[in-house]
């Protein structure tokens, strides 16, 4: 009977230990962090940032794993049926906010499948206009737009992209009627914005800011609600009149659903302390971000507001994709 309530203490120790038990000598092995669009773009940038510091704060290696493909959904979705046993870190990215509303078959729940880390940084977006255009803010465009509906047109980066939905979200929060021309990919949207073939756009600011400088595109506004530190003069939105209007693109960082609570603490607290750098707040913002570092329960509501704003979008615009 002794042998048996012996044997019993034992099998019951990993659940009486609570999950700090799991989180005692993290890691042991190497960690695979998922970034799930190509090398080279923002999410990649920030994912091996991050994963550069956990290697070098724990001393063991942290190794970034592209897997890109249908919007970020493919690299996502591996994120998703991983092990929960914290060898698993994942970048995730507003176009997964937005995917719920707008892929009619999804092999993943945003706020379900996934443990939150932190929200690495804000990417505010600019509304250019071609030069031509007789238009210096938002006032002035949302007058002409809506004297001329349906005769301006706007670039995106394709259906469903973060361009396309702040286009539609400003034409459903200000009343105006502009044609929608999707590309693929920014570089030729911001060529034929610039040749003139299309008015507006929304892009990443840093993307757009060389243009703006060299007098090829003229700037009306920022998307977020603050104004963006390398153009502090631009007004936003908001400010411009469409009350309300706060969008933008997002970096954050996840784990599959279940990972023990401690070792999603140990990596917070790694990257909240890098975030909080000057040196990496500075690294951020030459490539058009703004670092945040917000705990996981904070990154969890700003979560749910993004995947509710972009579902009213999706509503809207009637955006849809298989």
């Amino acid at each position: 009977m002794i042998f048996v309530l012996r044997c019993l203490a034992f099998a019951l120790l990993p659940v009486l230990a609570g999950p700090g038990l799991y989180a005692q000598g993290y890691p042991a092995k190497p960690v695979r962090f998922i970034i799930p669009f190509p090398p080279g773009g923002p999410t990649d940038l920030m994912g091996r940032t991050a994963a550069e510091r956990l290697t070098r704060a724990w001393g063991v290696q942290v190794i970034a794993d592209n897997r890109a493909g249908a919007g970020g959904n493919i690299g996502t979705e591996l994120c998703a049926k991983s092990p929960p046993d914290g060898y698993t870190v994942c970048m995730f990215t507003v176009a997964q906010s937005i995917s719920p509303a707008i892929y009619r078959k999804l092999a993943f729940d945003p706020l379900k499948d996934f443990t939150p880390v932190t929200l690495m940084a804000i990417l505010p977006s600019m509304l250019t206009t071609h030069p031509s255009l007789p238009v210096k803010n938002v006032k002035e465009l949302v007058a002409l737009a809506k004297s001329r509906p349906g005769q301006l047109s706007y670039a995106s980066t394709g259906n469903g992209t973060s361009p396309h939905m702040l286009m539609e979200m400003f034409k459903s929060m200000a009343g105006v009627d502009v044609v929608h021309i999707p590309y693929k990919g920014q570089a030729p949207a911001v060529v034929d914005q610039i040749a003139g073939q299309v008015q507006l756009a929304f892009n990443t600011a840093v993307t757009v800011l060389p243009h703006v400088k060299g007098g090829k595109l003229k700037p009306i506004a920022i998307s977020t609600r603050e104004r963006f530190p390398p153009m502090p003069e631009l007004q936003t939105i908001d400010e411009g009149g469409v009350k309300g209007f706060d969008g933008s693109s997002w970096q954050a960082v996840v784990m599959p659903a279940g990972t023990p609570r401690e070792i999603v603490a140990k990596i917070y607290q790694e990257l909240s302390t890098m975030l909080k750098s000057a040196e990496t707040r500075q690294k951020f913002l030459a490539q058009g971000a703004l670092a945040s570092g917000i705990p996981p329960d904070e990154f969890t509501v700003f979560l749910k507001r993004e995947i509710d704003k972009w579902a009213k979008v999706a509503k809207f615009a009637n955006v849809k994709l298989d």
